[in-house]
């Protein structure tokens, strides 16, 4: 793969990361919210990516807690969306 590639993944990886971050201090993004978890999946995820052919284990290492941590919320999220939609049946 080009390496130009892989930067670029890498590149909208951090874009979707740092937008999630910018929309939550301005108030567009709910921290519980479905958006603001997957921008930060989705951003993990390509930094990841980028990283498998320029490797840095520190960065590998926050990459996965970041993935889990946006697993958790967006688990957190369908769950308590759920539990509103039982709630009014």
């Amino acid at each position: 793969m080009e390496p130009w590639i892989s930067d670029a993944v890498g590149m909208l990886g951090t874009l979707l990361v740092v937008l999630a971050f910018f929309l939550l201090q301005l108030d567009r993004a709910d921290p519980k919210g479905l958006t603001y978890n997957l921008l930060n999946l989705l951003g993990a995820i390509f930094l990841l990516f980028s990283l498998v052919f320029t490797f840095n284990l520190a960065s590998f290492v926050i990459e996965l807690f970041w993935i889990a941590a946006s697993l958790i919320g967006m688990w957190r999220y369908w769950r308590r969306r759920s539990a509103a939609g039982q709630s009014t049946s």
